[in-house]
């Protein structure tokens, strides 16, 4: 395919919504199966037991779809209009991740990537699959070989034009385009985002051990949270964005388009207290629509009750001694360790 068909392609992604585009080889970065044996080896992948059973596919995107000639990395832009971190210096708050406080990303991207894909068939013919954060795909490492921007120190991706703040969608195809170069780590001596980390979940600039990462443990982690990591968490609920919050690249940061990722006002700072008393159904009802939904009731109020014990608010004591008792284990665990720090017990 010509230079003109790849130019038409990255128009009609941006047509669409998406911020920007770029083109790599499903096999461009041959070094991240090695990379990945390696995190997996080492156990910082903590639960993530998926991480190592499709570890084939994850560290060789050839090997997903071995038809496919070229993937299409494409950004979209989620960034808000406040500082996440503000939220921070509320200790009666929750701080949801800025990326779950309205719609779920997965449904919008795909929809969208669908889109361009579908118009990619009728134009030029081919195959395609479309891929969001759902399949063992590396996104990140791709967007990077894509030209979109680079790894950072905190290992997530960051863009000279972008910023921070920005999902990743793949269409991978089995049409040849024509690549982009690579892009080039711009992080200089700048460590912001290793030095704000409050649990200090990077053990070197570009290696994150996700067993100490605070999205990893209110998202992923199963079970109770280790006592010794409890009080770093904060009021942290679900996620974190502190690592890229700090990043001074966010001052190239551009507006989302899409109105759907604009803070809903119920979850921008939500109150602890309200938060912990939800129940299953109120929990799904209140989250519906909402990457948080998926958490479960359970795991969601287990890092409320961290964040009420950080929290030292005894006003909440009647409501957190009501969950000692929670049918849930991982529950009743978190609400005997908030109440023992509520009632100044050391644990």
């Amino acid at each position: 395919m010509t230079a003109e068909v790849k130019v038409a392609i990255i128009d009609k992604a941006l047509e669409e919504g998406f911020a920007q585009a770029g083109v790599c080889r499903p096999d461009a970065v041959p070094e991240i199966a090695d990379r990945l044996a390696q995190f997996v080896a080492e156990g910082k992948h903590g639960d993530m037991g998926w991480m190592g059973e499709r570890m084939h596919w994850r560290g060789n995107p050839a090997a997903l779809w071995p038809e496919a000639r070229s993937v299409i990395m494409l950004a979209e832009p989620y960034t808000q209009d406040h500082d996440p971190r503000d939220v921070l210096a509320m200790p009666d708050r929750g701080a949801i991740s800025v990326y779950a406080q309205n719609r779920d990303y997965h449904d919008i991207v795909k929809k969208r990537l669908k889109r361009v894909g579908r118009w990619l068939i009728d134009q030029y013919g081919g195959e395609i699959k479309v891929f969001v954060d759902t399949a063992p795909v590396m996104e990140k490492p791709l967007a990077a070989a894509a030209g979109l921007g680079w790894q950072g120190k905190h290992t997530n991706l960051l863009s000279r034009e972008l910023g921070s703040w920005f999902f990743l969608g793949a269409i991978f195809t089995t049409l040849e385009l024509p690549v982009d170069e690579p892009g080039r780590e711009n992080c200089g001596t700048c460590t912001a985002c290793l030095d704000v980390c409050p649990t200090n979940a990077f053990p070197a600039p570009f290696q994150l051990d996700a067993r100490r990462c605070i999205s990893y443990l209110t998202i992923e982690h199963q079970g109770p949270i280790d006592p010794e990591l409890r009080p770093l968490l904060g009021n942290h609920i679900y996620g974190c964005d502190d690592c890229l919050a700090a990043c001074p690249w966010n001052k190239f940061a551009v507006e989302a388009h899409e109105l759907r990722y604009a803070a809903r006002d119920d979850l921008l700072a939500p109150k602890l207290a309200d938060l912990v008393a939800l129940g299953d159904s109120e929990f799904r009802s209140f989250f519906s629509g909402s990457p948080v939904k998926r958490l479960g009731r359970d795991r969601f109020v287990r890092n409320v009750l961290y964040a009420i014990g950080n929290s030292r608010d005894v006003s909440l004591i009647p409501t957190v001694r009501q969950l000692v008792a929670d049918p849930a284990p991982v529950v009743a665990d978190a609400a005997r360790w908030a109440l023992e720090i509520l009632e100044n017990k050391p644990r």
